[in-house]
């Protein structure tokens, strides 16, 4: 029997197909036909379904289950109480997909279903109590105690990006102010990156880089010039690793993980952003002892994570 992953996200569909065990077998994408509606992207990922199932050779009656990660929070039946890419409010899609496949169909949130990829496979393999952290556009997580991923009681859990940890100059889109993902994000830091450059004229190499335009600012930009030694870069991301430590101290004193594996797209600034943020961690985790200290890991599975934690996720 074989194991279907999807990873369903505002610009693309992801699905690859799986052994029981992890082992990729196919893998696939499809623009995400937002346009469409609900119906339209439910019938775009049977479709893709139906691809990997054809190209492997395999009838549907080969595949256990399916598994399907989504930009938003859903219940454990599959209703999606709100996806804001996608423009959905309390849309049934498990049912759906179950209706339209005749399959085993089981929803979770994508960031969850990243951290159950991470521990299936990946960096998280050999930790029982784990912790992901996605550091992007926002900043998401998924929680794994005892093995096992927790949601929460209404589906609601793990929004790490939404931990209020400070006063910030600018409200996060979800109407809060403080909102760790004002502070840790890639978008985050390119605003603050913009603000000390436009609003307080500092000088920066970062000028030069973008050619005078800094809607053309993006992080991978700012952790070069801050490894360069340039002023504004480095303030902010002292300021970016400052806040997100603080993060990282709370969710370690709150549940004690043996690892928190870093994703995302600010995860490529590798061992870099990671040994600054166990410099900084240091100073605000309650019990400090060298031996029972959490590991900070750059996660392994990058943009596999969704497909491969869906399909684990269905297998659980």
């Amino acid at each position: 029997m074989y194991l279907v992953g999807i990873d369903l996200g505002g610009t693309e569909i992801k699905g690859g197909l799986f052994t029981t065990d992890g082992e990729a077998i196919q893998k696939s994408s499809v623009k995400t036909p937002v346009v469409e509606g609900f119906d339209g992207v439910c019938n775009a990922i049977n479709g893709l379904i139906n691809s990997l199932v054809n190209e492997a050779g395999l009838d549907r009656k080969d595949i256990k289950a399916v598994g399907v990660g989504i930009p938003g929070i859903c219940d454990g039946e599959g209703l999606v109480y709100s996806a804001v890419n996608l423009y959905w409010e309390n849309v049934p899609l498990g049912k759906k997909l179950r209706e339209l496949t005749g399959l085993d169909i089981y929803v979770e949130n994508d960031a969850t279903i990243a951290a159950i990829g991470e521990a299936a496979v990946g960096t998280m393999k050999t930790a029982k109590n784990a912790v992901f952290i996605t550091l992007g556009t926002g900043v998401g997580g998924g929680i794994i105690i005892n093995g096992q991923p927790y949601s929460g009681s209404h589906g609601l859990g793990s929004e790490l990006g939404h931990m209020i940890i400070g006063e910030n100059y600018y409200n996060c889109n979800c109407g809060s102010n403080g909102c760790l993902e004002t502070f840790a994000s890639a978008t985050a830091l390119i605003k603050y990156t913009q603000k000390l450059i436009k609003d307080e004229n500092r000088d920066s190499i970062i000028l030069e880089k973008v050619q005078g335009d800094l809607e053309k600012l993006n992080a991978k930009i700012i952790f070069d010039s801050a490894k360069e030694g340039d002023e504004v870069a480095s303030l902010a991301v002292k300021r970016l690793v400052k806040y997100l430590s603080i993060g990282i101290a709370n969710i370690i004193n709150l549940l004690d993980p043996e690892i928190i594996a870093i994703g995302g797209g600010l995860s490529k600034a590798g061992d870099y952003l990671i040994d600054l943020i166990k410099n900084e961690v240091d100073k605000y985790v309650f019990y400090k002892k060298e031996k029972i200290r959490c590991q900070l890991l750059i996660a392994e599975l990058e943009n596999d994570a969704g497909i491969i934690g869906a399909a684990m996720f269905a297998r659980i």
